[in-house]
Formats: structure tokens, C-alpha cells, sequence
């Protein structure tokens, strides 16, 4: 059996993350942390730390959306795993595949670009 996933990153999100990284330098890191210890864990392992949560009322069927709340960042240091960083993904169960969509900075933007993964996902 597959035990790991196939992680691919959207062009929009390598953009977020660039932009982002400026600010926060040790989000690449903590980016491979999360997706190790959290999102690999609860897709293949079925454990619910309580940080990812199903993103619903998008009008895709067969597709399942995620938005990662729990995101520790070292650059924020004394915020621990509420940082205010969030990640949306989406994954495919049969493929073991992550698309990873879009990160953002809760300060900065209050939701998740729901436009942007309808773009993509009603072509």
C-alpha cells in the first residue's frame, strides 16, 4: 500500500507562498512539517487533530476541499499552532494526490478564494 502522497502546487499557489514567504521566512519548513504531520496523517491514517476542515457549498461534486486552521509557523513565534495561516488543498483519494491551492495570512484576507478554486475545477 501507497503510504505517502503526491503533493502538487498550483501556479496561484506558489505565488501566495512567494509573497508570503517575505514576510515569514520559515514557512517552506513549516509548509513540509504540516503537510508530514497533519494532512498525511489524517488522510492516510484517519487520526482528526481538529486542524483541517472540509470546505462544503462549492457546487464541485466528487471533489473534496480542505482548509488547514492549525498551521504552525516558527516565524510566529508565541502563537504555537494558531497562527493565523491557512491553507486550502484539495485531495484525491484514489490518486493520494494533495493539490495545494492557495495559503494566506488571516490578517490580510479573511476567506479562502472560493472563486479561484471554481475557475479551475468547472473548466
Amino acid at each position: 500500500m501507497k503510504t505517502e502522497l503526491k503533493i502538487v502546487r498550483w501556479d496561484s499557489f506558489a505565488k501566495d507562498l512567494k509573497k508570503l514567504k517575505k514576510k515569514f521566512s520559515t514557512l517552506e519548513d513549516d509548509l513540509k512539517v504540516l503537510i508530514r504531520s497533519l494532512i498525511e496523517v489524517y488522510h492516510l491514517h484517519g487520526i482528526d487533530s481538529g486542524g483541517i476542515f472540509a470546505i462544503t457549498g462549492l457546487g464541485i461534486e466528487g471533489k473534496s476541499f480542505y482548509k488547514v486552521k492549525k498551521f504552525a509557523c516558527k516565524s510566529l513565534k508565541g502563537k504555537g499552532s494558531r497562527t493565523g495561516l491557512r491553507l486550502i488543498y484539495r485531495y484525491d483519494h484514489l490518486e493520494r494526490k494533495v493539490e495545494l491551492i492557495e495559503i494566506y495570512y488571516k490578517q490580510e484576507k479573511a476567506n479562502e478564494d472560493r472563486e479561484r478554486i471554481k475557475r479551475f475545477y468547472k473548466k
